[in-house]
């Protein structure tokens, strides 16, 4: 099968089109041929060796954990698909290498569910990593009806999710972003800011009470600022950055799960989700996918085609 992959820790440059062999596919798991895969910045940050201290990584390494496609092959155990579904997938294992940027990859039943229909092959494949990231976050700090949240880098791939996820829940969210993403932020249901200097005295004349929840999605000064503003210091979480704990914050690293895949798909059919692709390259220009993520100015997704 034809695979984008690294030899060795790199770049963007470093990325190949290789022909490797056909992924195995063990007992609880099914062969998904791939139609496109999510980009997402953990994947360069494993290829360039970040993240060596908590994710093995093997060589050749097929980045990617987002996948779009259908399946071909079931494992012996794999009884919840069939060949010929159509299928979304968070394809995390306990290692790096093979990953979705790929033909072929194997994908654990415990990470997949159905492709939504209102979805097109590029944005479903945006959803997974993303999706469930801003889904387990609202969950975690229990964003509801009525709430008022902060939502950094609103326009980016997680930010737009959260904005969607918060909204269709009944809160209200302010979202920070770029002067060009304002539009885009009020189309998705938030209330837009710029971020940068003076952040926490705009959000504060927006919402003089302080608000319920706040998400960090960027890093940087984030939770610094969110506590500022929250009227429970308590209720600030991150997916970047673990020191939040230490600053009586929440931490998460998204997980596979199959239930909160699903349930983002019927968000999706009932169109209360939509995703933006802000860019999609074929299997052969990765590399080009990779610099614009690593650009930091995406507005929603970057996505490989890959069939």
């Amino acid at each position: 099968m034809k695979a984008i992959a690294l030899n060795n820790y790199g770049g963007p440059d470093d990325l190949e089109l290789m022909e490797l062999p056909e992924p195995k596919v063990g007992p609880d798991s099914v062969l998904v041929r791939v139609k496109a895969a999510g980009v997402n910045p953990v994947d360069w940050k494993i290829g360039a060796g970040y993240l060596d201290q908590i994710i093995d990584a093997h060589f050749p390494l097929v980045p990617g954990w987002d996948v779009a496609g259908v399946v071909e092959r079931t494992g012996p155990d794999a009884t919840e698909f069939a060949p010929g579904d159509e299928v979304i997938g968070y394809v995390r294992k306990d290692w790096a290498q093979h990953g979705t940027c790929a033909e072929l990859v194997a994908a654990p039943v415990r990470t997949l569910a159905r492709k939504p229909a209102a979805l097109d092959w590029k944005q479903a494949a945006g959803v997974p990593l993303a999706g469930l990231t801003a889904y387990q976050s609202l969950d975690r700090l229990g964003v509801g009806e009525g709430d008022t949240v902060l939502v950094h880098a609103a326009s980016g791939g997680v930010g737009s999710f959260a904005v969607q996820l918060a909204a269709a829940r009944g809160a209200r969210v302010i979202g920070t972003a770029g002067e060009r993403n304002h539009g885009y932020l009020r189309e998705l249901g938030a209330e837009p800011v710029v971020y940068g200097d003076g952040l926490a005295d705009r959000v504060r004349e927006l919402a003089p009470e302080g608000v319920d929840a706040a998400f960090d999605f960027v890093g940087g000064e984030a939770i610094d600022v969110s506590q500022q503003v929250l009227k429970d210091r308590s209720k600030v979480l991150s997916v970047i950055d673990p020191g939040v704990l230490q600053k009586g914050g929440r931490y998460l690293f998204v997980r596979p799960d199959r239930d909160d895949l699903t349930a983002l798909a019927d968000l999706a059919d009932a169109g209360k989700l939509t995703v933006a692709v802000d860019r999609a390259v074929p299997l052969e220009q990765a590399a080009e996918a990779w610099r614009h993520s690593q650009s930091g100015h995406t507005r929603g997704k970057v996505v490989v085609e890959v069939s």
